[in-house]
């Protein structure tokens, strides 16, 4: 497998992390594990995103 394919697999699978981390921030019941979930889960999405852009070689010096 390609440097771009693995990338783009762990970028894929980072998404459904910070996925399934919203889902379980919506089932807490404890506002400070809400938070805590939320941001995992965003701090997750940003990561996939550059491993997503890094992956394909398509960086936007704009971004």
């Amino acid at each position: 497998m390609s440097v771009a394919g693995e990338d783009g697999g762990r970028a894929q699978q980072m998404r459904q992390q910070a996925q399934e981390m919203e889902q379980a921030a919506e089932r807490a019941t404890d506002p400070a594990e809400r938070q805590r979930l939320k941001e995992k889960a965003r701090r997750l999405k940003e990561q996939s995103e550059q491993q997503g852009s890094m992956g394909s070689g398509d960086i936007d010096p704009m971004a």
